[in-house]
């Protein structure tokens, strides 16, 4: 890698040691921070593909319970990195949250150790074909849970879980995605999780 190179603006080059490049996905519904997330933990400066949302979108998407002030949307996907340790390096593809690209979804699934399903409370509804689609390929993932601000409900983890119906053994954490030391935790959570299921399966006769 020649100097010019590494002295980019908002680059960071990849640790020399690194040998585990491990793909995650976060999914979920429209405007619950996937994006957000995404480059608040991303070591990189991020790609998005981020486009103004315009009049042609009215009536095809649910846009109720957003923020008013959300005037762009993720039409491919987001793509970040950030390394765990020395060795282990995730690569984070957000995926849109629109129903009209969720055709998108199994091509970015595919090759994914795991998945973040990023959650906004006022719109619960909206994470279930997420997690539908997820069991339905057996992709292990964990669930987090974005607290927003202005949310005036504030369910318990415990009431969410039975919201969402999730099996135990899914791990339920809490976020807030503009912050990268908590985007990080639900990460490690996800690195953790995996962990876990590949000892498991380690250990099964």
């Amino acid at each position: 890698m020649d100097s010019a190179t590494s002295e980019l603006p908002g680059f960071t080059p990849l640790g020399r040691d690194s040998e585990n490049g491990l793909k995650i996905v976060i999914v979920g519904g429209f405007g619950v921070g996937k994006t957000t997330l995404v480059r608040s933990v991303s070591e990189i400066r991020p790609l998005n593909t981020e486009e103004v949302m315009t009049q042609a979108g009215v009536g095809i998407d649910e846009t109720a319970g957003v923020a008013t002030t959300k005037t762009t949307t993720t039409v491919a996907f987001d793509f970040g990195r950030i390394s765990l340790n020395d060795r282990m390096v995730l690569y984070l593809f957000g995926a849109p949250g629109q129903e009209r690209f969720w055709f998108l979804w199994d091509r970015l699934f595919a090759g994914t150790l795991g998945a973040v399903v990023l959650v906004d409370t006022r719109r619960m509804s909206d994470s279930w074909y997420a997690i539908d689609r997820l069991e339905h390929r057996g992709t292990p993932f964990v669930v987090a849970v974005n607290r927003f601000d202005d949310d005036p409900c504030v369910y318990s983890l415990t009431e969410i879980r039975q919201a969402l119906a999730l099996d135990p053994h899914v791990p339920l954490v809490e976020c807030d995605a503009r912050i990268r030391s908590s985007g990080k935790h639900v990460l490690l959570s996800l690195a953790d999780h995996l962990h876990e299921l590949a000892t498991a399966r380690e250990t099964t006769p």
